[in-house]
């Protein structure tokens, strides 16, 4: 298979790239550009590890090709924060304690903020719907919700 030029716009950067067209955007993200906030669980888009935002929505990386998004925009979880800020979302997922092992924490950050941007008042119930794509291994989700909710509550 013959390499290609790409270019990918990650976290307000862009990025001109050589690479095989059958290379996830994963692998990409990790391998080419080392950023490794995004985790490679299942492999199969079920896990929800691999979550990176395409133009402002959730998608599994371990599933897109990387020369299937050149002119969109691609945030990372390294992208949320504005330099050594960090972003509401990520800050509530400390305070609240929803970390726990941090594999899932990536794709459960991109994905609740991505949710209050199109929601800025979700319910409980809706948080849970959206993050359901997400799965945690370690202790479960009352903390990861408590964080979404508080930011709802305090309409950040």
């Amino acid at each position: 298979m013959k390499k290609t030029a790409i270019t990918l716009n990650v976290n307000r950067e862009s990025y001109d790239l050589v690479s095989y067209p059958n290379r996830t955007l994963l692998e990409v993200l990790r391998d080419d550009l080392r950023l490794t906030g995004a985790k490679e669980g299942c492999g199969e888009g079920v896990c929800g590890a691999c979550t990176v935002l395409i133009d402002g929505t959730p998608v599994r990386s371990c599933l897109t090709l990387a020369v299937a998004v050149q002119g969109k925009e691609i945030t990372t979880i390294e992208g949320l924060s504005l330099g050594e800020k960090l972003h509401p979302v990520q800050e509530a997922f400390i305070n609240h304690h929803a970390i726990q092992c941090g594999f899932c924490s990536p794709g459960m950050i991109l994905t609740s903020y991505a949710l209050l941007a199109e929601n800025p008042n979700p319910t409980e119930k809706e948080i849970r719907r959206v993050l359901s794509g997400n799965t945690c291994r370690c202790t479960g989700y009352a903390k990861i919700v408590e964080a979404v909710k508080s930011l709802a509550e305090e309409g950040k």
